[in-house]
């Protein structure tokens, strides 16, 4: 495995980031279990998960995967000292925040509260990289940071990371926490991936300015680049109705991709993530494997290095808007 620095902190993380989403709905607790034990054996150190996560299937509920991941801690073996642990917090827990403070949102009230939510779940003292799910619309940013400073302060948070954010959104963020000489945002949790590059306009420019680690969601574009929807029978449910909803161009498409990836002798899927890990942007794609196979594929990602000549292509069958803004759309 390979290891680079969150953002401009002096934390060091693994190139890939254990996504958890899966844990529960569709995969079940001895599973997840083994795919979090494999991902410590392979050097893989960040873990990515979120306290709503776990919604879905029949005993569905929010806070089922910090849960799952809690009990998973609670082994010992030096499991929780070996991880950096991120988690986030914005959304409706209506099991555990009813009335009007429950729905979305960032006040300090609800920051507080379910920070404590997160830390009894996951069996643990504190969270190395607690997230923004979302923008907050409503609350100002003297009331954020004011709830996040004093989780730092009191050890129960390290850094502090956003997630869905626009540029515009890093900047204010970042200029409110330099008045309260707070270190403020490490990284940007950000939809990222091949068929989806608009972040290239501002996202990442703006990141980068401000030495902020840029962590890719759905790497593989929900399963489109995972070489599934192609073969839906390999793919199951999700693949074939993926498949069924193709456009011609977007067949073509993935059938220029999959014929440059046969070509490379890689999977689609270790491209997609190789492609991510080639832009001096991205610290760290999140895998979200619902299986332990499916986890074992990916660790190549990592080791597949893309000549100027294949990223060329790439832009080629996936092209980008054009570089950063103002230059991608005006001179």
């Amino acid at each position: 495995m390979k290891y680079t620095n969150l953002g401009r902190t002096g934390m060091k993380v693994s190139r890939l980031c254990l996504g958890t989403m899966n844990f529960g709905p569709r995969t079940d607790e001895k599973e997840s279990f083994a795919i979090m034990d494999r991902a410590l054996e392979a050097g893989v150190n960040f873990f990515d998960t979120a306290n709503v996560y776990g919604r879905g299937g029949d005993a569905g509920h929010s806070g089922w995967t910090e849960e799952i991941m809690g009990r998973w801690f609670a082994q010992g073996g030096g499991r929780r000292e070996k991880v950096v642990l991120a988690t986030k917090v914005y959304g409706d827990m209506s099991d555990e925040t009813d009335g009007p403070n429950g729905p979305r949102g960032l006040s300090s009230y609800k920051i507080r509260r379910h920070i404590e939510g997160s830390l009894r779940r996951l069996q643990t003292d504190r969270i190395e990289l607690y997230q923004m799910h979302h923008i907050e619309r409503n609350a100002p940013w003297e009331e954020i940071w004011g709830a996040f400073e004093a989780l730092v302060n009191q050890g129960k948070a390290y850094y502090i990371g956003s997630s869905n954010f626009g540029a515009r959104h890093l900047a204010y963020a970042q200029a409110a926490a330099e008045k309260r000489n707070f270190l403020g945002l490490v990284s940007e949790q950000h939809k990222y991936h091949l068929l989806c590059r608009l972040p290239e306009l501002e996202v990442l420019p703006a990141a980068q300015e401000m030495g902020l680690g840029v962590i890719p969601w759905s790497p593989l574009g929900g399963g489109m680049l995972s070489g599934n929807v192609l073969k839906p029978a390999a793919g199951g449910e999700r693949s074939g109705q993926a498949a069924a909803n193709l456009t011609a161009a977007q067949r073509a498409q993935l059938e220029a991709y999959a014929k440059l990836c046969a070509e490379l002798g890689e999977s689609e899927s270790n491209v997609a993530l190789a492609w991510l890990l080639a832009n001096p942007a991205v610290t760290a794609p999140i895998i979200g494997p619902r299986t332990l196979a499916q986890f074992e594929d990916t660790l190549r990602a990592v080791e597949i290095d893309l000549s100027d000549e294949v990223l060329a292509k790439l832009d080629e069958i996936f092209p980008g808007p054009g570089g950063q803004a103002p230059e991608a759309y005006a001179w």
